[in-house]
């Protein structure tokens, strides 16, 4: 039941965040500080030294490569449920993905329930929270595969975006 329950929390943290009215002065986006870019690329350097190391590929911002990568650490279980730290860089590394391919940006979200980092789409209130989408499957025992994870994200990405205007 608790692996149910939490695969339920999980779905809902994947969905875009559309900000409800009476929201609004509880949310607070800003651009990210410099401390902020700082461990973004620190979660990348970590990432990218362990797959260096332990399988001598890199990285490429190409999505088969990584979300390949990415799911060998998993599989090879080079990280541990436990390693928060680890599993949030490798949100990381997704999330520089969906940024390039879906136009978003990395952003700070703050409400009352705290502050993240997450990825916005343009100046729209789609936002997705990368960090935490393999982190928290993988802690609790959900063995979804990175690239289903990716593919929720895109369809959640793509379910926030506005209509495109009508084109001739």
């Amino acid at each position: 039941m608790y692996k149910f329950l939490a695969s339920l929390f999980m779905a809902a943290l994947i969905t875009a965040a559309p900000i409800a009215a009476a929201d609004e002065d509880e949310l607070h986006i800003s651009e990210p500080s410099k401390l902020d870019l700082g461990y973004l690329q620190q979660q990348r350097d970590l990432m990218g030294n362990l797959v260096a190391s332990e399988y001598g590929r890199r990285f490429q911002m190409v999505k088969r490569n990584d979300l390949e990568l990415l799911q060998r650490v998993i599989d090879d279980r080079l990280i541990a449920p436990g390693q928060t730290r680890e599993l949030q860089a490798m949100g990381v590394v997704m999330g520089d993905l969906l940024a390039k391919e879906h136009d978003l940006h990395w952003v700070i979200y703050e409400d009352k329930i705290g502050r993240s980092r997450a990825l916005r789409y343009r100046n729209t209130d789609t936002f997705v929270f990368p960090m935490t989408m393999i982190a928290r499957r993988y802690e609790v025992g959900n063995t979804e595969s990175v690239a289903d994870i990716y593919a929720r994200a895109e369809a959640a990405i793509q379910a926030g975006k506005p209509p495109l205007p009508y084109q001739q």
